[in-house]
């Protein structure tokens, strides 16, 4: 038998956007763990908004489970919370009630700025560095500092030893500004893995000082960008059917459910999404081939490929929640029907 780290992970009940939350327990197993084995664990709900003093007690209900390369026999233990049932969801899980589909595949690519002392890592102490334009992709001291790539490297390290579908990292347009992409099959699975790759990055920083700034736009009406989560998706039905119709459909029902999808693609969209900074007004929807200030950026690929495979949304921002994005993304491709042929039906 060897004793296991578990770090049993989840969100709190912080609105507009959740934090992240975790405990230890040690437990005996005779391998790693699976996920059955794994129990419930209890937690205090009135120290994280999601329950009141006098009847405090809230459940932690394990969901996924990765290595932790951080530490000695360590698992990384992703939870919902739920009622002290220990059955009935929390109003604060917003995993338990999204629309889910294994073969809906999502690319997010997660935007974030390191701060330290209440600035971007590498500001002066007044005022602004040089324009933005050789920071996005930058190499050396001056573009990206002594310390951010080593962060990002060891970040990267991790999320790979632990198992996550990380795709990549790069410096981003502003200074300080970087982003990791992760892809996932299904939205729980790549939601879970946005979250438990944040998880990773929060504690890593630690370390060394710094801590990371997901607001959409933490440096207010100035020409520096903000930060997106942008979020590649695709179906089944757009890998291998697609067309030219069906697209057109899939576009109309985005646009006719605008505000459903900015009122989940993160808080103080309207502040980022201006029409400036390679981003389309928040209240605008449209769409163009490799347009980056565009709602929805087509890729080349996709029209070359009669109108299948991927599309991109660039409007939800980095502090979103990537459960509630994936799913809302996922109700509006349901909302354009297909007949048994595969053509667009004409309740379209």
């Amino acid at each position: 038998m060897t004793k296991y780290k578990l770090e049993y992970i989840w969100l709190d009940g912080y609105t507009p956007v959740p934090n992240l939350r975790g405990k230890t327990q040690v437990r005996e197993f005779s391998g790693f763990p699976t996920l059955e084995e794994l129990p419930l664990w209890g937690f205090d709900g009135s120290s994280t908004m999601q329950a009141e003093g006098r009847n405090s007690d809230c459940v932690l209900k394990p969901v996924a489970l990765y290595p932790d390369p951080a530490r000695a026999n360590g698992v990384l233990v992703m939870c919902e919370v739920m009622m002290p049932d220990g059955e009935t969801p929390h109003p604060s899980n917003m995993r338990a009630t999204i629309l889910d589909d294994d073969g809906a595949w999502f690319g997010f690519e997660q935007e974030y700025f390191f701060y330290k002392d209440g600035r971007p890592l590498g500001f002066p102490t007044a005022g602004y560095p040089a324009p933005q334009g050789p920071y996005y992709t930058g190499v050396g001291y001056k573009n990206v500092g002594d310390i951010a790539r080593q962060i990002v490297e060891e970040h990267l390290d991790l999320c790979i030893a632990a198992g996550i579908n990380h795709e990549g990292i790069n410096a981003e347009v502003a200074k300080g500004q970087w982003e990791f992409q992760i892809f996932g099959k299904g939205s729980k699975k790549a939601a879970d893995q946005i979250w438990m790759a944040r998880y990773l990055l929060e504690r890593l920083t630690e370390k060394y000082g710094i801590d990371i700034e997901y607001h959409c736009k933490p440096l207010g009406d100035t020409d520096w960008n903000g930060s997106g989560m942008h979020c590649n998706f695709s179906t089944t039905y757009m890998r291998e059917v697609g067309g030219k119709e069906y697209f057109e459909a899939l576009m109309a029902a985005f646009e006719k459910n605008l505000m459903d999808h900015i009122s989940v693609y993160g808080p103080d969209n309207d502040k980022r999404l201006t029409g400036k900074h390679e981003t389309a007004p928040w209240n605008k929807f449209s769409y163009g081939v490799a347009d980056r200030g565009a709602s929805i950026r087509v890729p080349h690929s996709f029209i070359r490929n009669d109108y299948r495979g991927y599309l991109e949304d660039r409007r939800p921002n980095s502090q979103g929640d990537p459960y509630q994005i994936a799913s809302q993304v996922l109700k509006t491709i349901a909302s354009v029907p297909t007949d048994a042929e595969g053509s667009v039906s004409a309740a379209a």
